[in-house]
């Protein structure tokens, strides 16, 4: 498979997907509002992660920021208030689609994170595989101070981080923990200096899009249904992943490149 060329493409006004080879870059650009999620960016986050998700070119996903202070502050409190009940629940779909568009993306994902990731922020990264962030990052789920609970996935994603107690500590408190901390309790991966958050995440991105884009989304999809189920349920969640690559072209290239020394040049299928 030749290696895509450089492109762009945006997704209403606040989300552009830029392609650098085989590694998407999802990019969060709303910065007169720290990137806040209103009703329009949540519908253009889904309707950029469906097409993402469509993309077999593509190898690994990178979600970024444009804003230099903060990757994503949450939802969008000022449109919320203006809602009524009626409004909320109507929007409800649209805000979930947004977060679970990010989970449910086939293909490896990184957050790289600087500045202010909260609430739904920092959901968005949790939704990641992986999360690079930088010394600036301050990441937090505050939801129980304003009256209401994590609504993108944190109640679930963080304590398969953390660990239970830990995240009911953080959830319960609304506490928000700087960069030092958030990697020392592994609410983050990786810690890098700062500024350096994008380019460590798109050269992290690279190294993963070397491998086999079959056994990359197998991989993620036994690592993520198999999670939270005993040993002999797992077991038989990596047996059908194994089985949905064992027979592909790219293993059958990659035990050749193997055998000739050579760098594999993977068909993806």
């Amino acid at each position: 498979m030749a290696e895509a060329e450089e492109t762009e493409q945006r997704f209403g006004e606040f989300v552009v997907v830029r392609r650098h080879g085989f590694v998407a870059e999802l990019v969060l650009d709303r910065p007169k509002a720290m990137n806040a999620v209103s009703t329009e960016m949540a519908r253009s986050l889904g309707a950029a992660c469906a097409a993402l998700g469509a993309d077999q070119g593509v190898r690994v996903t990178v979600l970024t920021s444009t804003h230099a202070r903060a990757f994503c502050v949450g939802a969008d409190l000022k449109e919320r208030n203006s809602f009524s009940d009626a409004e909320l629940v109507r929007q409800r779909p649209t805000a979930r689609g947004a977060y679970t568009g990010v989970l449910e993306l086939p293909m490896p994902t990184i957050a790289a994170v600087h500045g202010f990731a909260l609430g739904g922020g920092f959901e968005l990264a949790l939704a990641c595989d992986l999360i690079v962030a930088d010394s600036t990052a301050v990441v937090g789920l505050p939801e129980v101070s304003v009256g209401v609970i994590p609504g993108g996935g944190g109640t679930q994603l963080l304590p398969r981080r953390v660990g239970a107690a830990r995240a009911a500590e953080l959830v319960f408190t609304a506490r928000r923990v700087a960069a030092a901390e958030a990697r020392e309790l592994g609410l983050v991966d990786q810690l890098v200096d700062e500024g350096a958050d994008r380019d460590e995440a798109l050269a992290l991105a690279d190294r993963i899009a070397a491998n086999s884009p079959v056994g990359l989304r197998a991989a993620k999809r036994a690592l993520r249904l198999g999670h939270g189920l005993d040993l002999r349920a797992g077991l038989e969640v990596e047996d059908a992943a194994w089985r949905s690559v064992a027979f592909s072209a790219d293993r059958a290239e990659g035990v050749a490149a193997f055998n000739e020394k050579r760098k594999p040049e993977w068909p993806g299928e």
